[in-house]
């Protein structure tokens, strides 16, 4: 379900037109005439498939696809999949956050949400790490699908949302940090803060590591 309600807003948010690139940074004198079609296509990832182009709360809308992101990482079971998966989805955060700044000519695009994207698997740090703990295995994928695990989803994810909204500190401070970095590292820490919730998760008894 929530693999497709994400493929449903990244085909929604695609349909819409994108904004238009900043300047002459659209089509360089003396590059090739293919050239602003890259770019578009940068664009088009850093705005999370076209996710981001939905003209209501595009952070929350990326955040759904963040989801699904986490749910392809937990998946296969695997500590590696999901840790480098995990790191390439933010080494990737960095650079396209980067790249769409200079082609909208904007500090932070609002449907700029690779960002919340990448992050977002981040947040469920603590139930995989407990998981590895216990058993020395990741936790089951219906561990997030069934049963309570849906809770402990949507619980992730209202964590994740509220402090990236919120922004304590540091996340907010972590914004002046230039580029890619600066907007890929606060979601970074609202993820890292929102592993609070698996403490009384975990006092309640709903982690599952079967």
């Amino acid at each position: 379900m929530v693999l497709a309600v994400a493929l449903g807003l990244m085909l929604l948010g695609s349909s819409r037109v994108g904004p238009h690139l900043a300047g002459r940074a659209a089509q360089p004198e003396g590059r090739p005439s293919d050239f602003q079609g890259r770019q578009r296509f940068v664009l088009w990832l850093a705005e999370g498939c076209g996710a981001g182009r939905i003209p209501f709360t595009p952070g929350t809308m990326g955040s759904v696809v963040g989801l699904a992101w986490t749910l392809v990482l937990v998946a296969p079971r695997s500590a590696w999949w999901y840790g480098l998966g995990l790191m390439a989805g933010l080494a990737l955060s960095v650079a396209l956050c980067a790249a769409a700044e200079r082609l909208l000519g904007a500090r932070d695009p609002g449907s700029v949400v690779l960002d919340e994207i990448a992050a977002l698997p981040l947040c469920f740090a603590g139930w995989v790490g407990y998981s590895l703990w216990r058993t020395g295995q990741m936790p089951a994928f219906d561990g997030l699908v069934s049963g309570r695990g849906w809770l402990l989803l949507l619980a992730g994810y209202a964590a994740f949302r509220a402090f990236d909204i919120w922004k304590p500190w540091p996340i907010r401070q972590s914004q002046a940090l230039p580029g890619g970095w600066g907007v890929t590292v606060d979601d970074v820490l609202a993820a890292v803060c929102a592993n609070i919730i698996w403490l009384p998760c975990l006092g309640l008894g709903w982690f599952e590591t079967r």
